[in-house]
């Protein structure tokens, strides 16, 4: 079974902080972000945790269908991107993600 996993600590969510699945409020301030992908299921999880703590919790929206390791590694860098940009919602449920290896590319000039 072929599986990946990226773990991004001290990211800083604004104010309005990023949703969780739970029914709490939004996790706030400097956070751990952590995404695993399983080929065996094409699914990537991806949960946050206040930066030191031992909890780890699932974002709105996770887990996704995510065809290969790189496109669970883009999906990573991406939620870390907007998370940053104080996205409260960084995963948009549902949302299946194009494989970057085999995305068409733009022409070159």
């Amino acid at each position: 079974m072929t599986w990946a996993s990226w773990t991004t600590c001290g990211v800083f969510a604004g104010r309005d902080g990023v949703r969780t699945g739970g029914t709490g409020p939004a996790m706030t301030g400097e956070l751990d972000v952590h995404t695993t992908w399983t080929e065996a299921d094409g699914l990537a999880h991806v949960t946050v945790q206040c930066s030191g703590a031992a909890d780890w919790v699932e974002l709105a929206g996770s887990p996704l269908a995510c065809p290969s390791e790189a496109a669970s590694r883009a999906l990573h860098d991406e939620v870390i991107h907007f998370i940053r940009a104080g996205a409260t919602h960084p995963l948009a449920a549902g949302r299946a993600l194009a494989d970057p290896a085999t995305a068409k590319k733009p022409p070159t000039a």
